[in-house]
């Protein structure tokens, strides 16, 4: 795991390079923070279990927080299904769409915006979703510094502002929404415009002065309140959306029926145990649950929505 960790560590670093250089961007230039693919880790290495299985994780936070994030949940399942399992993580979100798409992972854990995309296309099916504070359903928070002046969505006029990924629902799709409702895009409204590939990040540079405003998931901006208060504490939230589905964990539709019911088993017996539950502590998840394809109704009418108006 060391090694892992040596690699993260050198991402943040080029992290910080990156948005250095970013404070000296002309006007509309696009920035991409630029985070290499990982296969991030292993567990069970055991000779008498030879099968192993590849999961995705959509990068909504930065390589360090999503393992962080995931890693005592990954090795549970491991444990639970007898099997090695290895993470594969990509930088964007239209990779771990691709590796779905071809059957190179046996389950992902992806954003509401890539899942309406893929699903339209007959690529993926629902497994399990997390239910938080008794609810499938999250929020967008629009959020900008605390002495920022900037009352309203408006007055992020001329100002700098973050996108996480081009497929994301809260971090680009709801922003573009906010865009079309006053008749205008990113590349004439905005000063300059950064796509970070992780909440967290967006998060930071907003906390740290280094972008004007962002939108970002509301689960992951409440966790590191709760657990990292320092985080955001320069941060006030604008504005909430409208609730969206929450993130589902997916798996390819060629996946075999067994396979799918032993995953979706060991997820929805996961608060069950002692262990799952304090695994489940840990992420503020209640429980995964199945969910109906209807609680994502209105992603895809956003995404319709924007695809509209372009």
């Amino acid at each position: 795991m060391s090694t892992n960790f040596k690699y993260m560590h050198q991402y943040i670093l080029v992290f910080t390079i990156i948005i250095s250089i970013s404070c000296t961007n002309d006007r509309n230039e696009k920035l991409e923070v630029d985070f290499a693919d990982t296969v991030v880790t292993m567990q069970d290495s055991s000779e008498s279990k030879p099968k192993v299985v590849y999961i995705a994780i959509a990068s909504m936070t930065s390589p360090k927080e999503t393992f962080v994030y995931y890693s005592d949940l990954i090795n549970y399942i491991s444990d639970k299904v007898g099997h090695t399992i290895y993470i594969k993580q990509k930088k964007t979100y239209d990779e771990v769409n691709k590796l779905l798409e071809n059957a190179e992972v046996d389950f992902a854990f992806i954003c509401s915006g890539a899942f309406v995309d893929e699903y339209k296309k007959g690529k993926i099916k629902l497994l399990v979703a997390p239910e938080i504070n008794q609810k499938n359903t999250y929020h967008a928070y629009i959020i900008t510094q605390k002495d920022s002046k900037i009352d309203e969505f408006e007055d992020f006029e001329n100002k700098s502002f973050a996108f996480t990924d081009p497929l994301s629902n809260t971090g680009r799709l709801f922003p573009h929404k906010k865009l079309a409702e006053i008749n205008t895009n990113e590349q004439t409204f905005f000063l300059k415009t950064v796509y970070t590939y992780g909440h967290d990040i967006s998060i930071q540079m907003v906390n740290r002065g280094i972008i004007d405003g962002a939108s970002v998931h509301g689960l992951i901006f409440d966790y590191l309140a709760l657990h990292y208060p320092e985080r955001v504490e320069n941060i006030n939230i604008l504005e909430k959306s409208e609730e969206f589905g929450i993130p589902p964990v997916v798996v390819p539709v060629s996946l075999n029926s067994e396979c799918f019911k032993k995953y979706q088993n060991v997820f929805l017996n996961l608060h069950n145990d002692s262990v799952g539950k304090s695994i489940l502590k840990k992420l503020n998840i209640d429980k995964f649950v199945i969910v109906n394809d209807s609680i994502y109704t209105g992603v895809f009418r956003l995404k319709e929505y924007i695809e509209n108006v372009k």
